[in-house]
């Protein structure tokens, strides 16, 4: 095809090749960088060295779209991209300033010449924002609810998860169905006050008028469904509106991996976001378990709110929850759901506010839950494997993963 690259194979061709075949042949191709407006100019993708040549300055300079033997060195006079620079000179910095045993190494700004390591790490840490700009942009379009998701990483190198694909709702396993649409809905005109849904399962509705959760933890939420005659500003519309807030995946500095911070505030009792994954049959999820019990890491939520027949795997399909990490004093409560599926072995999960959680704060759940009717069989979600402190002794009866939530209030194990 003239004008597309779907006949390219990139696990069998390389980028620098990629991007030559579409120059040659005057292809644009955004996946790689080749755009309209840099097919016949140059654009600075990001800076790759330094140096000093009869007291002028230059930059090694890697062109967007343009494969690496493209490079150039190019003087500081020319270079239009203050941002970069900066991310640059930061980079250097930050690389410089790292403790090697216990001992900081002080930068010495009037180096002519980059040492090889500082360069290589800077190329790196570059190439990590790209990867994880592009992640970024790849998870704000596959999501369907109001709330934004940004990621950051300025701990370490880690660039974004090689095998996890963001769905918004239940994927469900082959073999399992999960249409199952109500049979009824509400014809109220007001629901707040009208007899709807939830007494129709004869429980309470879940919210107040301030859209706040107002029953305890273990009762389920009824929600008006898809047979409703109510509109989508109906008070007991809540968590099917999806997440309202913008979030941050970010790199914890602490050894626990990725997390998810708040941008906002939220206030208590509040929906934040519901937890979704592969739903799998119970006996799959056993056998997943001891596969994941040798990792030192599993996403298993077990849907046993009147029945144990199926298990929730967020370890490949999930949303932003699958970065929640756990906290024994977490400001995050899970609840059960049911919308249109009102099958009792299916419901929903919602997690909500317990207190006000302020912009930037981490959010978390207990992983253990005490007290619900249901269970997670989480061990270390975003935790890796390299920072576990597991014990093997054939003694045990099963392994403990040390907790790391730094709560007052820690158990000292997850499990």
């Amino acid at each position: 095809k003239k004008n597309n690259l779907s006949w390219c194979v990139p696990c069998l061709v390389s980028l620098d090749t990629l991007q030559e075949l579409c120059r040659k042949e005057k292809l644009t191709c955004k996946s790689i960088g080749i755009t309209k407006r840099n097919l016949n100019n140059y654009e600075v993708e990001y800076l790759c060295d330094y140096k000093v040549v009869k007291d002028m300055e230059y930059y090694l300079v890697k062109w967007k779209g343009w494969p690496d033997s493209t490079n150039t060195w190019e003087p500081l006079q020319n270079l239009k991209c203050p941002l970069l620079l900066r991310q640059f000179s930061n980079d250097k910095h930050k690389y410089l300033s790292q403790v090697k045993k216990g001992k900081a190494i002080t930068p010495k700004d009037n180096n002519k010449t980059l040492k090889p390591a500082v360069a290589e790490y800077i190329v790196k840490k570059a190439k990590q924002r790209i990867a994880l700009q592009r992640w970024q942009d790849e998870l704000n379009r596959k999501k369907n609810h109001k709330g934004m998701i940004l990621v950051e990483n300025t701990v370490d190198l880690e660039g974004p998860p090689s095998d996890f694909y963001y769905v918004n709702e239940y994927k469900p396993a082959p073999g399992i169905s999960l249409v199952n649409e109500a049979t009824f809905g509400c014809s109220c005109t007001d629901c707040f006050f009208d007899k709807c849904c939830p007494a129709e399962a004869g429980v309470l509705l879940a919210y107040n008028k301030n859209q706040q959760i107002k029953i305890p933890p273990g009762t389920p939420i009824y929600e008006c469904n898809s047979r409703c005659q109510c509109g989508p500003d109906c008070p007991n519309r809540i968590v099917q509106k999806g997440t309202q807030y913008s979030l941050c995946i970010f790199r914890t500095s602490n050894g626990r991996g990725w997390g998810v911070k708040t941008l906002v505030k939220i206030k208590r009792m509040s929906f934040v976001m519901e937890y979704v994954g592969e739903v799998i049959t119970s006996e799959e999820a056993e056998r997943r378990g001891q596969l994941y019990d040798n990792k030192g890491i599993t996403y298993l939520f077990d849907l046993d709110y009147e029945s144990d027949e199926f298990t929730v795997d967020a370890a490949r399909y999930g949303n932003v929850s699958h970065f929640v990490n756990h906290s024994c004093d977490p400001n995050l409560q899970v609840f059960n759901v049911f919308i249109d599926n009102l099958d009792t072995r299916l419901p929903r999960i919602a997690l909500f506010s317990t207190r006000t959680i302020n912009p930037g704060e981490e959010l978390t759940f207990d992983y253990q839950m005490k007290g619900m009717v249901f269970k997670y069989r989480f061990i270390a979600v975003s935790f890796n494997m390299k920072n576990h402190s597991i014990d093997h002794s054939p003694a045990k009866k099963r392994v403990r993963t040390v907790c790391k939530c730094g709560a007052v209030t820690c158990r000292g194990y997850l499990n």
